[in-house]
């Protein structure tokens, strides 16, 4: 019979521990707060066996006894230390140990933290399990409470990545409502108002995924009025020319702008995906003779 590991004979003693019956002088709380320290000691042994499930799953225990033991502070922590090691290949169950974070985080109106943690939710289901939705979801949740503790660029961040999505997601109208609120919210700062025209650019993209030149002109000026150095920026002329082209049905027009940006700015994927979708509307676009 092979020996036990470490880490699993220190999961015996937690488990061991954690069913025993509280003697005449202990209390019960003391009895799942040894069990929680054993079952954090096990965590560590897995981790360094680089068994990342059995870890996650210790932390996850030790978690539960520090909520037997009403201590919030430590079983958000033993929950984050959970996601952690489900991170390496269990996504879902970094995603399920991640919210009961946030549920302790909330609780103690730490919404700072719990922004954190929604994020990284937002970029597990992004990167990992490419749900787009659920992405979307977590990163407009995490800007909001960014935005309610003052952490104005960090809500920003999150609420670009959102519109992002919303775009892919062919959320058209929701992306712009998006796009905007970051432009509004990065106009006031020295620091972040050179970026505004990169968000007011994708808005007007949307409304040309859209069908809807006549919406992209009206925001190309309503944003010019809102910043007047916008209306002479490579990113304002360009939506100029391709609205035109797209309003003359000019598909040459419009490939031979769309190049000569990409030589000057480099389109990003993001970009490039929308301008290929408005080209493609645009061809699909019945003709009247």
């Amino acid at each position: 019979m092979p020996s036990k590991s470490p880490a699993q004979a220190a999961l015996e003693k937690a488990d061991k521990k954690a069913n025993s019956s509280s003697g005449w002088f202990s209390s019960s709380s003391s009895k799942y707060e040894e069990a929680g320290d054993l079952y954090q000691q096990a965590a560590n042994l897995f981790k360094m066996e680089k068994l990342f499930r059995e870890a996650g799953d210790a932390h996850a225990r030790e978690a539960e006894c520090r909520e037997k033991c009403q201590e919030s502070n430590e079983a958000a922590q033993a929950w984050w230390n959970a996601a952690k090691a489900y991170k390496r290949g269990h996504p879902d169950l970094a995603i399920q140990a991640l919210s009961q974070t946030i549920t302790h985080l909330t609780k103690a109106g730490r919404f700072r933290q719990a922004a954190d943690r929604e994020k990284e939710i937002g970029q597990i289901y992004l990167q990992e399990l490419n749900d787009l939705r659920k992405a979307c979801e977590s990163y407009e949740r995490a800007g909001e409470w960014y935005a309610q503790e003052d952490a104005q660029a960090t809500a920003n961040a999150c609420f670009k990545d959102a519109a992002d999505l919303h775009a892919d997601l062919e959320e058209y109208p929701q992306a712009i409502a998006r796009y905007e609120q970051v432009a509004d919210g990065s106009l006031s700062s020295a620091l972040t108002k050179y970026s505004v025209k990169e968000y007011w650019l994708r808005a007007c993209l949307c409304a040309l995924a859209m069908g809807d030149p006549i919406t992209a002109k009206r925001n190309l000026s309503k944003y010019s009025s809102l910043d007047t150095t916008f209306s002479s920026t490579r990113e304002a002329k360009f939506i100029n020319i391709i609205t035109d082209a797209i309003e003359a049905g000019d598909m040459e027009t419009l490939t031979a702008a769309v190049y000569e940006y990409d030589q000057v700015m480099k389109l990003d994927n993001w970009k490039t995906n929308i301008l290929l979708k408005i080209k493609k509307g645009i061809q699909e676009e019945p003709t009247i003779i």
